[in-house]
């Protein structure tokens, strides 16, 4: 069973993460968005750690609430509503149960991501951040390590497309040939999932 520990390891898991990779993060949107994927998801998970020791919610669903709140109000351009929308869904979904079991998480993040898609409008293969997050939720029946595996593939693949969907999509054909930043940070919060499970 997964408990709000867990979740506050995941979100401190998260913010490491996007911390190693800004640089990363904000090269790749360089050349086809606004050159601040990494500084903004920076700023947006270090202001969540910081949140969540203070507040320190007791459920799963308390900590994503919470986690998503934090984003939505820290973080500027799309990536901030997005993540904070999928993050706050999932946390509701999941209610305020003490404990949920991974079956549960798994069907409440498939509610976030279809947020996520509802208020975005993407779908996959679109080039944006649900062409990780959906072959995540996808694999998330046969674990963390699988769901991960996925993210990372999913974010890979948006190498040659064309994107359809947010910034990037102005571009037209100069998009193609470049790794989609909101996949590739997709594709971390997933990874983070196995560090906080220890796997």
């Amino acid at each position: 069973m997964l408990d709000a520990d867990f979740f506050r390891r995941w979100m401190t898991a998260t913010a490491a993460s996007v911390e190693r990779e800004a640089d990363r993060l904000t090269a790749l949107d360089s050349p086809i968005g606004d050159a601040d994927h990494g500084s903004n998801l920076r700023r947006g998970f270090a202001a969540v750690t910081a949140t969540l020791e203070k507040e320190d919610p007791d459920t799963p669903g308390g900590v994503l609430t919470v986690s998503g709140r934090q984003l939505i109000s820290t973080v500027g351009g799309a990536s901030g509503p997005l993540y904070g929308t999928l993050l706050r869904r999932t946390g509701k979904a999941l209610g305020d149960a003490a404990e949920v079991s991974e079956a549960e998480f798994a069907t409440a993040f498939r509610t976030g991501v279809e947020a996520v898609m509802t208020l975005g409008g993407a779908a996959p293969g679109d080039k944006t951040m649900i062409d990780a997050l959906l072959p995540a939720v996808d694999a998330l029946g046969h674990g963390f390590g699988a769901a991960r595996t996925a993210a990372e593939q999913g974010a890979l693949a948006t190498t040659p497309l064309q994107a359809r969907k947010g910034r990037a999509s102005y571009l037209g054909e100069r998009s193609i040939g470049h790794q989609d930043p909101g996949a590739t940070s997709a594709a971390l919060l997933v990874a983070a999932l196995t560090e906080a499970h220890g796997d």
